[in-house]
């Protein structure tokens, strides 16, 4: 696994896609951040860890343009500027990322046998967070009206 570290494009393969992204024209951009997460959103037998991890990576930039993200690694991610991204890319990054952790995942396994593998769930859940925040709990109602 050419991996470094736990953040979306802290391996080989997020950070080339980075690059493919940077060498991309502008307005095809978000064309390849949406194949990315519809290829491992739609993935039902087995998701491979270079999707996976394209995934993640494409999942950290959906974020990163939310109101509550946070803005994808400048190091490893993409260098030159996105498109804004349409508000439908959020639920289809869920998606992808409810796969990247799936039991069918090639990634979610590596990192399970990893020592830091507790804190890459904590982030992969916090990217979750941003784009499809958790619900509080409802107080019982004492009266219906």
């Amino acid at each position: 696994m050419g991996t470094w570290d736990i953040g979306p494009f802290n391996n080989d393969t997020a950070a080339d896609f980075g690059c493919d992204l940077d060498d991309a024209p502008m307005d095809g951009r978000e064309a390849m951040i949406r194949a990315v997460l519809a290829r491992a959103a739609d993935s039902t037998d087995h998701l491979d860890m270079p999707d996976g991890e394209r995934a993640v990576a494409a999942v950290a930039l959906v974020a990163g343009q939310h109101p509550d993200g946070e803005p994808a690694c400048p190091h490893h991610g993409p260098s030159e500027p996105l498109p804004m991204l349409p508000a439908d890319l959020r639920p289809l990054a869920v998606d992808a990322l409810d796969q990247v952790v799936s039991e069918r995942s090639d990634l979610a396994e590596e990192w399970t046998e990893a020592a830091n593998g507790s804190k890459w769930r904590q982030d992969i859940k916090r990217l979750r967070d941003v784009l499809d925040p958790p619900t509080a709990p409802q107080a019982e109602t004492l009266f219906e009206i």
